[in-house]
């Protein structure tokens, strides 16, 4: 936890990313969240683990498991077309021998249905969101992309269209159905279903452009999302994804209390129901389902102007990791993907019975704090250093990949220290030296240079 939190404090810092927050979930245990930066920069507002943002498009898990809730109480079925449910949906079709639109395609993003609604609404400035009047009176002025089941298009359409059916079929507006049949039952205090002005300059965070030419950043204007709100218009915490996240690892478990869906129907929801011909992209019904270093990982991504989320799910270990930010200009997959790779082999080791012949944790004999902080680098950036039971480590920020960045020493004697070499040999390298040179500073020397610890 802290090297990943002081990763995520220099990545916060040198991407000059206005305001984050990030939290690391273990069945039913929030082990770590924090913010860094800025909720509101101009007013030096701290962010932290219940600072408001807009999730976006991760939204869209709330939509699929309302539509699930209506499945199963055989309200719809999978395979009924929109058409059944929506008696103003008319799009223009040259594929109609392809089959219909279904529920199950806009769920995977697999209907041929265009990308947007027809209205400029992700441009700025005044980012234009059409009301669900301004939808249904432009439908028939659309066209189909692709013919139904054919191709891959995420579709924002798509989502809108299937509040549309929630609400159609419940006679609730979509915030009420949300909130009362899953926010309320999981304890989702601090989710909403719309960019309601009242949490702006307050809990939500003010939105920001991502860094322009000039190297400044745009306050976004407050907008509402209107009738796009199924598909992108939910705000919330990162501590109330978690619980989402810990739903989620009960209902799998077969608990079920607060079962607000079937076990069988979640899985069904997180299974691939949608390939590419060529493998390369997959999709369940609202999640999308992806691998990486061989591991199934199923979750939302969320981008708007001025945020970026994302939410990441890892069924079979029980972990979950959730990032949001302030800033439009950020790759927040790779924080929730970093996050999963520093902590979950730690996760391991901690709940499982390690047999008689396995380490799996490293004992500490050594107090070795003395020679860690931060240390400020000759030619820019600056080296984190930590212990890591006997040992000390070095981290080089800012970095992308911390676990790709990191060098392990060896205390040889006093202030004195060997870089470990990383061929799994135990060779020891260059010295590393720590000399005190007063008032609590330190200078760390390497190769005949030296960086000075800040703090």
């Amino acid at each position: 936890m802290e090297l990943l939190d002081v990763w995520m404090d220099a990545q916060q810092a040198y991407g000059r990313i206005p305001g984050a927050s990030i939290a690391v979930v273990y069945d039913q245990e929030l082990i770590w969240a924090k913010g860094y930066g800025y909720a509101h920069m101009e007013e030096r507002v701290p962010a932290t683990s219940s600072t408001m943002y807009s999730i976006c498009s991760i939204s869209k898990l709330f939509t699929a498991v309302g539509i699930m809730q209506l499945r199963d109480q055989d309200k719809l079925r999978l395979s009924d077309s929109v058409e059944d449910h929506l008696d103003w949906f008319s799009m223009k079709n040259d594929y109609s021998d392809s089959g219909p639109v279904t529920i199950e395609g806009i769920l995977s993003h697999s209907s041929g249905l265009p990308r947007e609604a027809d209205a400029p609404y992700w441009t700025g400035p005044d980012y234009p969101f059409p009301t669900r009047d301004q939808i249904v009176s432009s439908i028939s002025d659309q066209k189909m992309l692709y013919p139904a089941r054919a191709h891959y298009q995420y579709s924002n359409l798509g989502l809108t269209l299937a509040g549309e059916i929630l609400m159609g079929l419940t006679g609730q507006s979509y915030s009420d159905y949300v909130q009362n049949n899953i926010l309320r039952p999981l304890g989702m205090e601090d989710t909403t279903t719309d960019h309601l002005d009242e949490f702006r300059n307050n809990q939500l965070a003010t939105g920001y452009s991502a860094i322009q030419r000039d190297g400044t950043l745009a306050t976004i204007p407050p907008y509402q999302v209107r009738g796009i709100a199924p598909a992108a218009g939910m705000l919330s915490t990162v501590e109330d994804l978690a619980k989402f996240a810990s739903w989620q690892f009960r209902t799998l478990d077969g608990n079920t209390e607060q079962a607000i869906l079937e076990k069988n129907t979640l899985r069904e929801m997180q299974r691939v129901h949608f390939m590419e011909p060529d493998a390369s992209t997959t999709y369940g019904l609202g999640f999308s389902v992806w691998r990486n270093d061989e591991k199934r990982f199923v979750g939302h991504g969320g981008s708007c102007p001025g945020y970026r989320s994302h939410f990441l799910v890892r069924p079979e270990d029980k972990i979950a990791t959730i990032f949001m930010t302030n800033g439009q200009g950020v790759s927040a997959g790779n924080f929730t993907q970093i996050a999963f790779d520093i902590l979950s082999p730690a996760i391991k080791n901690a709940t499982e019975i390690p047999s008689t012949d396995v380490v799996t944790d490293r004992q500490t004999s050594k107090d070795l704090k003395q020679f860690t902080g931060l240390y400020k680098r000759p030619l820019g950036g600056e080296t984190a250093v930590l212990q890591r039971g006997d040992t000390l480590i070095m981290l080089g920020l800012p970095s992308r990949n911390p676990l790709s960045s990191i060098t392990e020493l060896e205390h040889i004697e006093g202030n004195t220290f060997r870089r470990i070499l990383s061929n799994d040999t135990g060779e020891l390298g260059e010295e590393i030296i720590f000399e005190e040179v007063g008032n609590g500073e330190m200078k760390l020397w390497r190769h005949n240079n030296f960086s000075l610890r800040q703090h």
